[in-house]
């Protein structure tokens, strides 16, 4: 299905002409990008330290980097994209390096993660790209949930694809899989057009149990774990937080878990994780949470580029049975 068929697609769902930037730019931009990394990352046979660390005090790894400029590059060609920040690099500047012109009517600030799932890159697992769009100039201090109205998952494995989800206030939610080949937006095929976590009864139950070893020091999750076991869940967890999520929305089930304990601290961005998940998550009619204290993920307006928190997502009442065995 060829780009113009993808906006079209798009435009069923949101027959705003307000929002024309958004898709018959800004969003095809962003999958232009996601061929981009898909295609460096391939021809990336060593996989080494760039010999600086991000603001978080993470080592960058040189994929890092390149997934980074790769970005960069694509929304600064895009005038609808007047802000961006990322995990490597979180400080909100111009997207439009040092352009005088004006801000159209129209524009959106993008947050994204370049590269989710360093650690597990080495071995040639999957990992991904996440990126989050938001209404106006800023994602600071804006209600997540109707602020940031679209969110991209970029999935580099065997194949590359992307889900994308849509929501903009007074339309309906979209959620989509694409399959993304080199010319990016050009020859994205639409593969799935509503990406939904399925209905009870399941026939098979997942599980994704992130950071386990705090199970070893919080008896809330080690008998959260043994109860999935006992029930005959099966176990699916990589590692990498977009492969892990993605696994459930491509299966019609699953839960995501990443707790917060007292020996284990919030390690996933807000702003460059959780917000463009949650959407994703909301979209295909799931629920993610914030573990410590069971609050919507896009409940709070950030308040710090810098904020981290836990995260459960996936299939809603899942996250219900997660929220009161943290909570009880």
């Amino acid at each position: 299905m060829a780009h113009s068929n993808l906006v079209r697609h798009l435009r069923s769902a949101l027959p705003s002409e307000a929002h024309n930037g958004l898709l018959e730019s800004v969003l095809p931009t962003l999958i232009d990008s996601i061929s981009d990394i898909s295609k460096a990352l391939r021809t990336s046979q060593h996989v080494s330290r760039a010999g600086s660390a991000n603001a978080f005090g993470d080592d960058q790894l040189n994929v890092d980097v390149l997934a980074e400029d790769s970005i960069r590059k694509a929304i600064s060609q895009c005038p609808f994209v007047v802000a961006a920040s990322s995990e490597e690099d979180p400080t909100e500047k111009s997207a439009q390096g040092t352009s005088t012109g004006g801000i159209p009517e129209e524009h959106y600030t993008v947050a994204f993660d370049p590269l989710d799932g360093s650690s597990i890159i080495a071995p040639n697992w999957t990992v991904g790209t996440i990126i989050g769009v938001w209404q106006g100039k800023t994602a600071l201090g804006q209600p997540p949930a109707t602020k940031q109205v679209a969110a991209l998952l970029g999935v580099y494995g065997p194949r590359t694809t992307a889900i994308l989800a849509l929501r903009v206030p007074g339309f309906d939610a979209v959620c989509l899989e694409l399959g993304v080949g080199e010319n990016g937006s050009e020859d994205a095929e639409i593969i799935r057009p509503d990406v939904r976590l399925a209905r009870p009864p399941f026939k098979t139950r997942y599980f994704a149990p992130a950071n386990l070893r705090a199970a070893a020091d919080d008896a809330r999750y080690m008998d959260l774990v043994s109860r999935f076991i006992q029930n005959k869940y099966t176990l699916r967890y990589s590692g990498g937080l977009v492969p892990d999520v993605v696994h459930a929305l491509v299966k019609g089930h699953g839960i995501y878990i990443s707790p917060v304990t007292a020996a284990s601290k919030a390690k996933l961005r807000r702003l460059y994780e959780l917000f463009p998940l949650a959407l994703i998550v909301e979209c295909a009619g799931g629920k993610a949470i914030e573990p410590a204290d069971g609050t919507n993920i896009l409940e709070r307006p950030l308040g710090d580029l810098n904020e981290t928190a836990g995260l459960v997502c996936g299939t809603a009442d899942e996250v219900d049975l997660v929220k009161s065995a943290f909570l009880a």
